[in-house]
């Protein structure tokens, strides 16, 4: 009895691991129809890509991240004095994903984190993320981190937020009421 409980556990959590590393029926349907017609499929991840372009949205509907490596980012905080936003994220996380299509998305956010900030978005895995993990621990994904032009943490959240908590974030930061 507890032998099958067991085996029924493990079936049940490799099925889980497996349905997370794999693409839904769907997202396969469309390739092979996509490619059926013609144009080549890409994976969503890879059209999601941030490093791939200057910017994950268009200037009229989402935060416009920077890819300049990371000291020119601090420099030009401290130029401008203003704050770095840092969204230190994995390709794997779906909290991340989440944030870059339901949050950062919003114009609100977009229009206010746009003006306010530098922006920037680093895959802690690639690039500069493995040292910038080392010199700004992280504890989970992701984690949204506003940084002054000196390099040091002034506020630090974990996990996904939705556009008003992220707004309301930002927005204490300016004020200096979330320091």
């Amino acid at each position: 009895m507890k032998y099958t409980r067991l085996v029924s556990l493990f079936l049940a959590l490799a099925l889980l691991f497996n349905a997370c590393n794999t693409k839904t029926q769907s997202e396969s349907e469309q390739a092979a129809s996509t490619e059926a017609a013609g144009t080549p499929a890409t994976d969503e991840a890879e059209t999601q890509a941030p490093e791939t372009t200057a910017s994950t949205a268009s200037p009229e509907t989402g935060i416009q991240f920077s890819e300049a490596a990371w000291k020119t980012h601090l420099a030009k905080a401290k130029a401008e004095n203003k704050i770095v936003f840092l969204d230190a994220y994995t390709t794997w996380c779906g909290p991340c994903k989440m944030l870059q299509k339901n949050v950062f998305t919003q114009k609100e956010v977009a229009d206010f984190f746009n003006k306010e900030f530098i922006n920037v978005k680093i895959d802690m895995e690639a690039g500069e993320g493995p040292e910038l993990a080392l010199q700004y621990p992280i504890e989970g994904y992701p984690t949204l981190m506003f940084i002054d032009g000196d390099g040091k943490v002034v506020k630090k959240v974990l996990g996904y937020q939705s556009p008003e908590e992220l707004l309301a974030i930002g927005k204490g930061i300016k004020s200096g009421t979330a320091l």
